[in-house]
């Protein structure tokens, strides 16, 4: 099924380590298509294990060293609200696995405020936004990323969006502040849901059997409030990029060969 569908697909690499580097094959041939002709691709990454593994292989795959960076810009789906330089932060992974091993500019790569650097948390959120809007159009305060990578947690949180909590219900902001995450650490940054749904793509990656779960309720089209996963959907493909533990129970006729 090569063409472009809103449709939710899955793809399956065998493991973590084979379905990293199968994302990341697939992330440098779209990133490479879209600035063929001198377009700007945006991008928004993901934190954790598998977040930074694929931008490992990324860093690792010989036509990284090929492509015009100064044509990608970097953004993030969520951040943690700590220092600078904690370990926990989405954008120092980011920065380690890839982004520091790349020639990106540094007005390419849009982090989320921290901690430690004077801004409160809601002046936080509100500066994203504000940085958000310098790329937005006439349609939407914010660019419409060609690839938006997201995690999904057990409970089918993506991003800092978790079940049953106000910022998944909320569709007139691109920026929320999170106070008393389910998850440490309590503070975070997130995108909202409508700007994480203006993006072309939306490739969700997750593995492991206690992932299978949030992976079956995403596909059967859950309420996303209660499974945020289930409402996460990019404007031309949305697929689940899953290794074999994670997808035990999804159905044949979902599984996608060919992208």
């Amino acid at each position: 099924m090569a063409s472009d569908s809103p449709a939710k697909r899955v793809v399956i690499g065998a493991d973590p380590a084979s379905l990293a580097r199968l994302v990341a094959d697939r992330f440098l041939v779209r990133v490479q298509a879209r600035i063929r002709d001198g377009r700007v691709a945006h991008i928004a990454l993901t934190g954790g294990s598998m977040g930074s593994a694929v931008l490992q292989a990324v860093a690792e795959d010989p036509r990284t060293a090929e492509l015009d960076w100064s044509l990608v810009h970097f953004w993030w789906g969520d951040e943690r609200f700590v220092p600078r330089d904690h370990p926990d932060r989405n954008a120092g992974q980011a920065r380690a696995a890839l982004l520091d091993r790349i020639p990106v500019p540094a007005e390419n790569v849009h982090e989320m405020a921290a901690s430690d650097e004077g801004l409160t948390l809601d002046e936080g959120a509100d500066a994203y936004a504000a940085e958000l809007a310098r790329f937005g159009d006439a349609e939407r305060p914010w660019p419409s990323f060609a690839v938006c990578f997201l995690g999904v947690g057990p409970d089918g949180h993506v991003a800092s969006l978790f079940p049953d909590r106000p910022e998944i219900t909320v569709s007139d902001a691109a920026v929320l502040p999170v106070r008393d995450s389910p998850k440490p650490p309590p503070e975070r940054i997130t995108l909202t849901r409508p700007v994480i749904n203006a993006s072309k793509r939306v490739w969700l990656v997750l593995t492991g059997a206690e992932k299978a779960s949030a992976l079956g309720l995403a596909l059967a089209g859950a309420n996303y409030e209660n499974v945020p996963a289930a409402g996460a959907k990019g404007r031309k493909r949305t697929v689940f990029f899953v290794d074999e533990a994670a997808a035990a129970e999804v159905a044949p006729d979902l599984i996608d060969v060919d992208y």
